[in-house]
């Protein structure tokens, strides 16, 4: 998690190219590799594949054709002649022979047919490129085929209505009763159908997060660039990475193909009711398309303003629950120093500004609420205002009433995707703006802390600093300058000055974690280093796992445990503890002092060759200090430490001391007690 930075430059945000650009880079890895111009290429795939669910829905609905022809030819050709976009099939006869002999003769068969050949062709071709990621492309394509069903039900039902409303109007029960069956058919077809739409649409976005997550993750822990979100946090934009790979991420692909779908959706509803609408009324097509243009130019402008007060809430939302667990956290010292107050305040303070920004929030949504309220109303009259005047004068007969509403309807919904989901979309242009800001800082981690990184860094067998000058991250002061020195393999060498001077700091440096300054650092391969700092880490798990931290070493016995902890003078912390299996909060049931005796023991199990230690015995006596640094002595390792307690010289060989105002002094152990 990274603190609050409260002089972050202001951000603009608007439905642009730069948006986009952040949209492709964040979805398309998940489909296509992402490569020099690949967006292109990515884009042809996603067209591709909506051509060959559209040749491929084609013959599907030929061969449900040939099953109702088969069954109910009559009914089956009537209502073939009644629907607008199945037209085509009331020529083609009504025996399977016949249907067959005439989709040879139909032109639009071989288009078909030549499209589906090509779009497999064309995915035939990026076939090594997409290795590994048939899975979401096969999923994407049965739930483009299902949307293709969706609307196709939807369209039967409106003509089913149509029928049923003209058999009322004619008192005829015959008709009446066929096509409320139909209907009920229809509905035992459809409720499976959507239901399995709605879980494959959940299911691919689950699919998406859990390779999304991992990707961000990766990113996240590479080159130690969680250390640089955390300690950098005033040189970046890029606060709460936490929220981000986590609810972001997850609202991120919901949305995403939430968004994509319902677009689907509406396309294929703007061109299958459409025909419906204009052959009904011109009229009424064209008030449509007018209403909802200046409808979606009102929802852009509203929507501008939310995306920025949307990024604004996220980050806030993250700064307060951060602040929580802080204060968790460090309950304990807050309750020493009875800082309570204080840490209220600031508790409170975070509180205070996302409460603000989320008022702004609710005022926009209510001019958000009045307009779609009064969008959605005024288009209710519409219809009726058109085609009741058409009925009134002979031109149409009474079904289409209803399903010149249901069209317009359908219409009206495709058309005002902008209008009707813009809260949502303006809160995903949030997220996008957040994911693609850290997936960017993924990308290039030297350019986006804000830092050059000007230490080199090199790989040797033993340590040794040249004319390294070492500077805060965010440059603001310079630590030291020209320090050089070089230490033999199993030497040992203190670090002291006084507070503040950069002891720990020039472990920063040697770790690579600071790399703002010059010079130079050859340092072995870090996977031989065990750093041990002065509060140990405790991480969530067993006792087992805590003492064998960070595996260096793999297969360690209990017998081995048990020594390293009797060396450690820590013999019964199994036995106290419920044995090596027991999971409990080691940062709080034990001591300081316990936790710095434990570190050692990961030393004896890790067996490392180098160990660089940070105050890893303040909180010892003097006994237990000199019974660790003893055990140092006597294994074939090379250590750091950085320390105050003048004890400390007698077990290292050379004494290195900062903070001094001619800059540093290297001196062996015996000439600093001396001089000291």
């Amino acid at each position: 998690m990274s603190a609050v930075n409260q002089s972050r430059t202001p951000l603009r945000f608007r439905f642009d190219r730069k948006l986009w650009a952040r949209f492709v880079e964040v979805a398309q890895p998940y489909f296509y590799p992402p490569e020099p111009n690949s967006s292109r290429q990515f884009l042809l795939l996603i067209v591709t594949q909506l051509v060959f669910v559209v040749a491929f829905t084609f013959f599907f609905i030929v061969v449900l054709a040939l099953l109702g022809f088969q069954f109910a030819p009559q009914f089956f050709a009537g209502l073939v002649n009644q629907i607008i976009y199945l037209k085509f099939l009331s020529g083609l006869g009504k025996t399977t022979p016949e249907i067959v002999q005439g989709l040879l003769r139909f032109p639009a068969t071989y288009v078909f047919t030549a499209l589906l050949l090509l779009s497999g062709g064309i995915f035939y071709a990026y076939r090594r490129k997409l290795r590994g990621r048939e899975k979401q492309w096969i999923i994407l394509g049965g739930l483009l085929f299902l949307a293709f069903i969706v609307s196709s039900l939807n369209v039967l039902l409106s003509y089913v209505f149509r029928f049923i409303d003209n058999a009322l109007n004619s008192k005829d029960p015959k008709v009446f009763w066929e096509f409320l069956t139909v209907y009920g058919i229809t509905l035992v077809v459809a409720i499976p159908i959507l239901i399995g739409y709605r879980y494959v649409r959940r299911k691919l976005a689950l699919f998406w997060r859990e390779w999304l997550t991992h990707t961000f993750l990766n990113g996240y822990f590479k080159d130690r660039t969680y250390y640089d979100l955390d300690s950098n946090a005033a040189n970046t934009d890029v606060d709460n990475p936490d929220q981000r790979i986590t609810e972001d991420v997850r609202s991120f692909t919901v949305t995403i193909l939430d968004l994509i779908l319902d677009v689907l959706n509406s396309v294929l509803d703007l061109i299958a009711f459409t025909g419906i609408l204009l052959s009904i009324s011109q009229e009424l097509t064209l008030g449509l398309v007018g209403y909802v243009s200046i409808g979606t130019i009102i929802a852009i402008a509203i929507g501008t303003k939310l995306i920025k007060l949307n990024f604004n809430q996220l980050r806030l939302e993250g700064d307060f629950r951060y602040g929580m667990v802080h204060v968790r956290d460090n309950a304990e010292s807050i309750a020493f120093y009875r800082g309570e107050g204080l840490e209220r305040n600031q508790v409170e303070n975070r509180l205070g500004q996302t409460i603000r920004n989320y008022d702004f929030l609710i005022i926009w949504f209510a001019f958000l609420d009045i307009f779609q309220y009064a969008y959605n109303y005024f288009a209710r009259l519409v219809p009726y205002l058109i085609v009741a005047p058409l009925y009134f004068a002979g031109r149409v007969d009474f079904g289409t009433i209803g399903q010149g509403i249901f069209a317009f309807q359908m219409v009206l919904g495709a058309l005002s995707l902008i209008p009707s989901r813009i809260q949502d979309i303006s809160a995903f242009a949030a997220s996008i703006e957040r994911l693609g800001m850290l997936f960017e800082r993924f990308q290039k981690p030297a350019a986006a802390s804000g830092v050059a990184a000007g230490i080199a860094n090199h790989l040797a067998t033993h340590f040794k600093i040249n004319n390294l000058t070492l500077r805060t991250p965010n440059a603001e002061r310079t630590l030291f300058q020209d320090l050089s020195f070089e230490l033999a393999p199993q030497q040992s060498l203190l670090v002291v000055g006084t507070s503040g001077c950069g002891k720990s700091s020039l472990l920063r440096a040697i770790a690579g974690l600071w790399r703002n300054g010059s010079g130079t650092v050859e340092a072995p391969d870090y996977q031989e280093v065990l750093f041990l700092p002065q509060a140990p880490y405790m991480l969530l798990g067993t006792l087992r796992e805590q003492l064998v931290y960070p595996n260096l070493r793999e297969n360690i016995t209990d017998a081995e445990i048990q020594e390293a902890l009797k060396i450690v003078n820590l013999a019964d912390l199994g036995d106290r503890m419920g044995g090596l299996e027991a999971e409990k909060d080691w940062a709080a049931v034990l001591s300081q002092g316990e936790q710095q005796r434990l570190a050692f023991a990961r030393i004896l199990l890790s067996q490392p060759k180098y160990v660089i230690l940070d105050e890893a015995t303040s909180a010892l006596d003097v006994a237990n200090e000199r019974r660790l640094y003893e055990l140092l002595q006597s294994l074939d390792v090379t250590y750091i430490s950085v320390g105050h307690r003048p004890s400390l010289v007698d077990y290292h060989q050379a004494v290195l001391e900062l903070g001094l105002e001619a800059g540093w002094r290297l001196l062996p152990a015996n000439e600093y007690r001396l001089t000291a």
